[in-house]
């Protein structure tokens, strides 16, 4: 298993801290590389707030005795004292993101987001702002710089108004059939977005129209199916540039694009930052 973590307190310290707004306790983020599962069964759930992101491959949990399997771009999370059971699959790929907090603040923010009391599921989707902001937040932690807590807390009060923004009218808006058939979709992207996809010709083989199946997708995910394609591909490129000694040429075809200058452009145009510059800020920090 590859994992990424960053801690307030060098450790995993479980507690509520009430004497502040707002708290990030830690950050992570999970890969199964060799591992063939991993489960997690907390009876008693833990004593902060944790908030679980699926960015690629599926997440299975156990909710108010209820079996669910989640896909990429939803979001769960766990209250104080609420019972957590989950599990991750190798053969299923999965990429995870997790972080814990605490505060006088939180239930605000989650209120906010959406995570209404009761309410524990999210689908904001997929968006290249989420694993940036959580990989900010572990950096953070990670390397402990003059300010890090208030800047990890402006960075998850951030990623709040990002699911709020981008929960807004998705999945609930489709009936249960087309919502399976854009999960599936997800899963296609997720699984070929190195790929030429023509949206117009797999379109037609759900029997849709272009108009439709976009507009269907862009509710289920809040984001068009050439926008989401981008957005797997610049997510791995920047994988790829942090923990690859692949060249900027060899990436770019890697990730889908046989143009580097093309794939240069587009990396710059949503990052701010040309793929060099990204790897050599990455490596500064290591």
């Amino acid at each position: 298993m590859y994992a990424n973590t960053g801690y307030l307190h060098e450790i995993d310290i479980d507690k509520n801290d009430q004497t502040q707004p707002l708290v990030v306790e830690s950050c992570g983020y999970y890969r199964l590389v060799t591992r063939p599962a991993m489960h997690t069964v907390r009876p008693n759930g833990r004593q902060d707030y944790q908030m679980i992101y699926v960015l690629e491959g599926k997440a299975h949990f156990i909710i108010n005795g209820e079996k669910i399997i989640l896909h990429p771009g939803h979001l769960v999370c766990y209250r104080p004292g609420e019972s957590q059971h989950y599990s991750y699959y190798g053969n299923e790929f999965p990429r995870i993101y997790w972080i814990h907090f605490s505060g006088t603040e939180v239930e605000v923010l989650l209120n906010t987001a959406g995570f209404n009391p009761g309410k524990s599921i999210l689908f904001p989707g997929y968006h290249s702002e989420f694993p940036l902001l959580f990989d900010q937040i572990i950096w953070e932690l990670q390397a402990k710089r003059s300010g890090f807590s208030e800047i990890c807390c402006l960075l998850l009060k951030q990623l709040f108004i990002l699911i709020s923004r981008f929960s807004s009218g998705t999945e609930s808006d489709l009936d249960n059939g087309l919502q399976r058939q854009m999960e599936k979709t997800v899963h296609y992207f997720h699984g070929n977005f190195s790929r030429e996809i023509d949206i117009g010709q797999y379109a037609c083989s759900l029997h849709m129209s272009v108009s439709w199946f976009i507009r269907s997708f862009r509710k289920y995910t809040g984001m068009s199916p050439t926008r989401y394609i981008t957005s797997i591909r610049l997510s791995n490129a920047r994988r790829l540039l942090r923990d690859s000694d692949y060249s900027i040429s060899e990436i770019s075809s890697i990730v889908g694009y046989d143009n580097p200058l093309y794939f240069s452009r587009i990396f710059r145009k949503y990052t701010g930052v040309p793929p060099s510059a990204y790897r050599k800020g990455q490596q500064s920090q290591v």
